[in-house]
């Protein structure tokens, strides 16, 4: 196909997916709203949509640095992030920022809600 760019097409399928995957796991903290849930037991479900464990960390990861969620380590219950704990360690759950995003009253264009 002329004119036809293959990289540009992909870059833009992982964006969209990456907003969609963001808005899942903020819906999904949100059903469990106060409790922290083991990220291992989050990655678990998504894994069943075929999301992969690095698009997984990736979303977390970023879901953390814009303090929509909270991370911490599941045995101290210290607050922590994924520079200094491997995931399966941590647990998370939604900020009140997170809870603003998925009602309206923020908006950001790399979250899909």
């Amino acid at each position: 196909m002329k004119g036809f760019d293959k990289e540009k097409l992909k870059k833009e399928l992982l964006a969209s997916n990456f907003k969609e995957n963001n808005g899942l796991i903020l819906l999904s903290l949100n059903i469990l709203q106060t409790k922290y849930t083991k990220l291992i037991s989050l990655y678990s479900v998504f894994k069943t949509r075929n999301l992969g464990e690095d698009d997984f960390v990736e979303s977390i990861n970023f879901l953390a640095e814009e303090e929509y969620i909270y991370l911490r380590d599941i045995d101290t219950k210290n607050k922590s992030s994924l520079d200094s704990s491997f995931y399966k360690d941590l647990e998370s759950k939604l900020s009140s920022k997170g809870l603003r995003l998925l009602n309206g009253g923020l908006s950001d264009n790399m979250v899909e809600v």
